[in-house]
């Protein structure tokens, strides 16, 4: 394993498409050990570990990186490089990859019917096997149930190597990571310790430099005042020297006025407002340079309706074809309009198909339909952004009103040439709410968003009135927002899994 370390110096990048510089002037290094990397959607997370691993080049700058780079991206669109001669592997720490992460030797011919769980675990346990020098890994549990997670993490901690870790889930971050990189377009800053000790730290940064500016405009303030009132001073002053208002022959007034400018002592109000104004700038100068973080409102108001329909769906029993020889039986399914239900279930259970299947079956206008999948591939990703972008003003006011408020800039999504996987998220979810949906159903949808992202939509959905579907492995999400659940289980044949409905507990 290469000692070398992974340096960026006086870094500077910025896409084409783009305004303004994404980063300038980065500088940090990196050892061995896990390094987290923290921030908001659409912040540059995703590009700083494809800079680290040579996928891309600054504009200025120098990146010193060891020779064997590895990225494994968010997305699972297509199998991981080196998937084949993997799976062929029958070296003994392949097979217990294989073994340990549950992957059978069909992954590959059955990729498309694979769940993007079953493919984020094929794509990580690619790269640990090929060991690199440095690692850098996009959102690894996302889409992973418990068990995979479990499983992802201790193998993570198995890498000896320079890592890099993209993640929004905190635990893990503070699991791996002795170090975390909190990415604040354009700057990135370094603290020690996982993102809870990493964001202590920053917070309580900003809220020293809140307090000083705070402070300083206090004093600036009073600063202001009191030039104001030299100003004054020094006009009445200078109305003083003035022979202006003297008759022509009053020389008593006028020897006056010559004996107080030959020992300026009416001058004396204009020097002090004088050494007042300079030090007035000073002070300005000083406070421009504080720039507390700006904070921004993250509560979202959520327009939407009740369907007046007595359900929105009504199936009878029926067997799902999941793949592999593999199905899912369903009993009869009922979604009432005000109905809230939660999908669990392992990877590879069949959420998703099921999601699909009752998609096109659902008693609602398409158009009153929010549906949000596990995944949106890149060409999709640049198909809804060039929706947005040609919406008329107000129409397209509203939507990035809303994505703004689940944390994102609309700016910088506008500019970007392909949305971030969190922020195409959040598109689509402005453009599904300000439909007024009278369902919305929703596959992994925390996947790729930041924490404050997950906050605020728990409090939107919380006040949603229509219907709503939730897939996810979270459970403290869909605690917060469900009632009823649809679990898929297996039966002990391995090839056929189980839906059934209760409360959720």
């Amino acid at each position: 394993m290469s000692s070398v370390q992974l340096i960026f110096h006086d870094v500077t990048f910025t896409y084409a498409a783009s305004p303004a510089e994404l980063f300038k002037a980065v500088s940090f290094h990196a050892g061995a050990g896990w390094t987290g990397v923290i921030g908001a959607n659409g912040s540059g997370k995703s590009t700083l570990l494809k800079l680290a691993a040579g996928l891309l080049q600054p504009d200025s700058g120098s990146i010193s990186r060891p020779v064997l780079c590895l990225y494994c991206p968010q997305r699972t669109d297509d199998p991981p490089e080196r998937a084949v001669e993997f799976i062929k592997d029958e070296n003994r720490e392949s097979r217990l990859l294989k073994e340990k992460l549950e992957i059978s030797d069909d992954f590959l011919m059955r990729w498309q019917t694979l769940s993007h769980g079953e493919r984020k675990r094929l794509q990580l346990a690619v790269a640990l096997r090929f060991n690199p020098d440095l690692l850098a890994v996009d959102e690894p549990t996302n889409h992973l149930d418990a068990q995979a997670r479990d499983l992802i993490v201790a193998g993570l901690q198995t890498f000896r190597g320079i890592g890099l870790l993209v993640s929004h889930d905190r635990e893990l971050l503070d699991r791996l990571c002795q170090t975390c990189l909190l990415a604040s377009p354009p700057a990135i800053l370094a603290r020690p310790g996982g993102a809870t000790l990493a964001l202590a730290a920053v917070e309580q940064e900003q809220e020293a430099v809140q307090r000083q500016y705070d402070l300083n405009k206090h004093l600036l303030k009073k600063v202001r005042q009191e030039a104001d009132r030299r100003r004054r001073e020094a006009q009445a002053a200078d109305r003083k020297r003035s022979k202006r208002h003297l008759e022509r022959k009053d020389r008593d007034g006028r020897a006056k006025i010559d004996r107080a400018r030959l020992t300026g002592k009416d001058g004396q109000a204009g020097r002090l407002q004088r050494q007042l104004r300079s030090r007035l700038e000073k002070m300005e100068a000083g406070l421009a340079e504080i720039k507390p973080e700006k904070s921004f409102e993250l509560g979202i108001w959520l327009p939407s309706s009740r369907s007046q329909r007595d359900f929105l769906l009504s199936l009878p029993a029926a067997d799902l074809d999941l793949g592999g020889n593999k199905k899912l039986c369903c009993p009869d399914l009922l979604i009432r309009p005000t109905d809230r239900i939660a999908i669990t279930g392992p990877n590879g259970s069949g959420k998703s198909t099921l999601v699909r299947h009752l998609l096109g079956r659902l008693h609602a206008d398409e158009d009153r339909i929010t549906y949000l999948p596990q995944e949106i591939d890149g060409q999709t990703s640049r198909t809804i952004l060039q929706k947005a972008q040609s919406l008329s003003g107000p129409q397209l006011g509203r939507v990035m009103n809303i994505v703004s408020r689940l944390g994102s800039r609309p700016q910088r999504l506008l500019a970007s040439a392909e949305p971030s996987p969190g922020e195409i998220r959040k598109l689509i979810l402005a453009l599904g709410m300000a439909r007024e949906p009278h369902i919305i159903i929703m596959d992994e949808p925390t996947n790729h968003l930041d924490l404050p992202s997950i906050q605020c939509l728990e409090q939107a959905l919380a006040d949603c009135p229509c219907a709503m579907m939730l897939v996810s492995h979270d459970l403290y999400f869909l605690r917060q927002l469900t009632f009823s659940a649809w679990h898929l289980t297996s039966t002990r044949t391995k090839e056929e899994y189980v839906l059934k409905t209760s409360h959720l507990s």
